[in-house]
């Protein structure tokens, strides 16, 4: 009977707090699969503070396993698909949700969650993009479809020093693209800028307007990661025909909206999900960003801690204080 380590939340008895603390499970307590995969390297995302914070939207049943991310390497298969040794990458479906999840040394998923480990990247490489990195290669891919072009003028990217917001800046400068990125965290405009935007936007700026039915046209395009008022004042903001890529609702999951914009101006809305994609585009996705896309600039926004330093961070990216990548090293 094998034991291992986790990250465990629970719901303290009768209250509406949740305990976070590293405990010892066994091997024979997860829920089945077709694969067992010993955990080398996940990251922490907004969702899993939220899953961390009990969030009915995201998870249930408690006590429970955060980490929509992992990254290891198969112990058992009763998959054609995989062998044991394989190195495999996992990002969303039902993983950390409701499925015990990536804070854990061992996890145990169906085998059509996984994907081999794309060449050219190590097992900490991927989780230095994961789901964070699959969801901004697939807003730059929306954007591109739409016919978004870097001649066309500035590209937009709200909640920049997040980690979708962070892979989208260098995602985009590195195709090509001017890129004006929004922070409300002034003391990174110079990771910003590093990371390849050609300017840095206050947030304080795209707050302004709300109650105008039109603005200014700015952007050619735009990746918004925070939602609310200020996602629809970038698609109020945005060039004749552009398009604007949503995948975040920090700010808040509503907005006053009208149809101006869409009718004068012709723009897009393009809303981007990475949890429920088919295998087969999350690894056209991992192919790209381990190849063409591949960024070499991500590793100083990078911040790599164990198990037991997770509850702090949770609580930090949960209060919208993290910024860059918070990568965990598990085994």
């Amino acid at each position: 009977m094998t034991s291992f380590k986790a990250l465990q939340v629970d719901r303290k008895e009768g209250e509406s707090l949740y305990s976070h603390q590293v405990v010892e499970r066994r091997i024979e307590d997860l829920p089945p699969g077709d694969l067992l995969i010993r955990v080398k390297y996940s990251s922490l995302n907004f969702k899993d503070s939220l899953s961390a914070k009990g969030n009915k939207g995201v998870t249930r049943q408690y006590p429970h396993t955060p980490g929509i991310d992992a990254a290891g390497v198969i112990e058992s298969s009763n998959s054609e698909l995989f062998d044991v040794g394989d190195e495999v990458v996992i990002t969303g479906y039902d993983l950390g949700m409701n499925t015990s999840g990536g804070f854990s040394e061992y996890i145990r998923i169906p085998a059509d969650w996984a994907i081999p480990l794309p060449k050219g990247l190590d097992l900490r490489q991927s989780m230095v993009l994961g789901t964070a990195g699959i969801t901004a290669a697939l807003c730059v891919e929306k954007l591109l479809l739409a016919g978004v072009k870097p001649d066309q003028g500035e590209i937009f990217v709200s909640g920049a020093t997040g980690g979708v917001g962070s892979i989208s800046v260098a995602l985009l400068a590195k195709l090509g693209f001017d890129v004006a990125a929004s922070t409300g965290k002034l003391e990174m405009v110079d990771q910003l800028i590093r990371l390849g935007a050609r300017k840095v936007v206050e947030r304080d700026a795209i707050n302004e307007g709300f109650d105008r039915p039109l603005l200014k046209e700015t952007w050619a395009g735009a990746v918004d990661t925070v939602g609310g008022d200020i996602l629809f004042n970038i698609v109020k903001s945005l060039k004749y025909n552009g398009s604007v890529a949503c995948c975040g609702m920090v700010a808040s999951p509503n907005f006053e909206a009208n149809v101006f914009p869409f009718i004068l101006r012709g723009v897009n809305l393009l809303g981007v999900d990475s949890v429920e994609q088919p295998i087969e585009i999350k690894q056209k996705m991992w192919q790209r960003l381990a190849g063409e896309w591949r960024l070499d600039c991500l590793e100083p926004i990078v911040k790599e801690v164990s198990l037991h330093e997770l509850p702090e961070q949770i609580e930090l990216i949960f209060k919208g204080k993290a910024v860059g990548r918070i990568i965990v090293k598990i085994g």
